[in-house]
C-alpha cells in the first residue's frame, strides 16, 4: 500500500461555465511527483487509451517513447530545460510523444500534430482515471531529443515531453514551483467560441 497522496491536498478553483464531466476539471499538470514506480499493467493502460484517439484517415501518426529505468530516465532528463528537470527528476516515468509527418501514401500529413495532441489528451485522462497525473511540456532541446531518441527529423516531430506518476509532496518543490502548484483556470468560452464567423478582434 502506497502512502503517497492520490489527489492534491488543495482546493481546485476550476468552475465550469456549463455542465461538464468532472474529468475535465480534475485533469491538471502538477510538478510534485512521487518517485514510486508504475506497474507494467498501468503503463499498458496509459498507452492503450492513447491508442484509441481519433486521427485523420486513421493514420494514427503518434509515436510514444518512454523511460522508467534509471539509465533511460537520466538520458531523457538530459534534454529537458533546467526549469523542468528540477521537478521532472522525481517522476518515475518520462515519455516523449512524436508526430509522424508522412502518411502511408508518402504524402505530408498536415494533421499529424493535431492527431498526436488528441492521443496525448486520451493518455492524460486515463492517467487521472488511474489516480495518476501526466504533465506535458515543451521545455526541452529539440535537436538533442531527436539525437538521443534516434528520431529522423524529416519524418517525425518531437511534440512534447511528458512526466507521469502519482502525486508527491509539494513541500519538496523549490519556492517558485511550489507557488505554481495548483490547477490553473481557463478563459471563459465566450472569449474563444463564436457562431458563424470570427468577429473583429482588437489589435
Amino acid at each position: 500500500m502506497s502512502d503517497t497522496l492520490s489527489v492534491p491536498p488543495l482546493v481546485n478553483p476550476r468552475e465550469p461555465d456549463a455542465p461538464v464531466d468532472s474529468q475535465f476539471l480534475d485533469r491538471w499538470s502538477p510538478r510534485a511527483f512521487s518517485p514510486e514506480p508504475l506497474e507494467a499493467e498501468t503503463i499498458s493502460s496509459l498507452f492503450e487509451a492513447a491508442r484509441w484517439a481519433p486521427s485523420s484517415g486513421n493514420e494514427q501518426p503518434w509515436v510514444y517513447l518512454y523511460a522508467t529505468s534509471e539509465d533511460d530516465r537520466k538520458r531523457y532528463l538530459g534534454v529537458l530545460d533546467d526549469s523542468n528537470r528540477i521537478w521532472v527528476q522525481h517522476a518515475p516515468m518520462i515519455a516523449f510523444v512524436l508526430a509522424r509527418l508522412i502518411r502511408s501514401s508518402g504524402k505530408r500529413n498536415r494533421t499529424a500534430q493535431f492527431d498526436a495532441g488528441s492521443s496525448w489528451i486520451s493518455l492524460a485522462l486515463e492517467a487521472r482515471r488511474l489516480g495518476l497525473y501526466a504533465h506535458a511540456m515543451a521545455g526541452f532541446n529539440m535537436e538533442k531529443a531527436s539525437e538521443i531518441l534516434r528520431v529522423p527529423a524529416d519524418k517525425y516531430e518531437v511534440m512534447a515531453a511528458i512526466a507521469i506518476g502519482r502525486y508527491g509532496d509539494p513541500s519538496l518543490l523549490d519556492e517558485k514551483n511550489r507557488q505554481r502548484e495548483h490547477p490553473s483556470t481557463r478563459k471563459h468560452t465566450a472569449e474563444f467560441v463564436f457562431e458563424g464567423a470570427l468577429p473583429e478582434m482588437p489589435a
